[in-house]
């Protein structure tokens, strides 16, 4: 479905429905597109999705980090005067969430995590070398999600211009390097947002084993699976992922 994009400043955003807010963070190669099916099915239950365009390559390089979005996530929680937020982040945009949450607790409502980088790092970045080769590009692309027919040529192209893109792969290779350099092991235990993590069984870019810690780390999180799932659980079964992240909020009264 296509959205109408806001332009209000410097933020770009999406914004569907009414009530308590749900702010929708992507990933490093992630479009707000990727979050459909989430504002569809949230939208018509008494919340506003917002996605903010986060501003991955428009950044200076010295800014091109976590804590810099996280202030850019900030800045735009504060023009749209909003208070008591969902932050739900895919991948970097996860780590995104959490790095927010950590320094301005008193924003922030409940976390949704998902595929979240913050931990452990993998395939953000890297493996890049042949990045002229279309095909090479596909199958990373492909490999992304348990059906590589998630990834569709959109999804490929946009990898493949942004990979071949200079300015954005020397961004791209930099945000890597800050969310190892971010990683927040330490601060986990000290936050205490209800977090609802769910996490695709098949993931190969932050495995299950990720979750895990999260899990363990985080004082007040509940963990959940999707079967023959990789790391962006939105895309791949959204209606699973809508209904269990919609118990969740039940459940906890959010």
């Amino acid at each position: 479905m296509t959205r109408i994009l806001k332009k209000e400043g410097k933020f770009n955003y999406i914004e569907v429905g009414e009530g308590q807010p749900i702010i929708v963070l992507h990933g490093l190669m992630g479009g707000l597109s990727n979050f459909d099916a989430v504002t569809t099915f949230f939208s018509t239950k008494g919340y506003k999705v917002i996605i903010p365009e986060l501003p991955i390559y428009s950044m200076s390089l010295l800014k091109t980090n976590v804590k810099a979005f996280a202030k850019y996530l900030y800045d735009f929680i504060a023009f749209k005067e909003l208070d008591n937020v969902i932050l739900l982040g895919n991948s970097l945009g996860g780590h995104i969430g959490l790095y927010h949450s950590k320094m301005h607790p008193e924003k922030v409502k409940a976390l949704v995590i998902t595929g979240s980088s913050g931990l452990y790092e993998s395939a953000m970045g890297g493996g890049y070398t042949k990045r002229s080769d279309y095909e090479v590009i596909k199958k990373k692309a492909q490999e992304v999600f348990y059906d590589p027919a998630v990834a569709t040529k959109e999804i490929v192209d946009e990898v493949y211009e942004t990979v071949n893109d200079r300015n954005k792969l020397i961004k791209t290779l930099a945000i890597a390097k800050s969310a190892i350099r971010h990683n927040m092991a330490k601060d986990l235990p000290k936050m205490n947002i209800p977090t609802c993590i769910i996490w695709g069984r098949n993931d190969g870019v932050t495995p299950p084993e990720v979750a895990e810690e999260f899990n363990l780390l985080l004082p007040d999180s509940d963990l959940f699976w999707i079967e023959k799932c990789g790391h962006a659980a939105m895309m791949e079964h959204p209606e699973t992922f809508n209904q269990i992240l919609f118990d969740w909020f039940k459940k906890r009264d959010i």
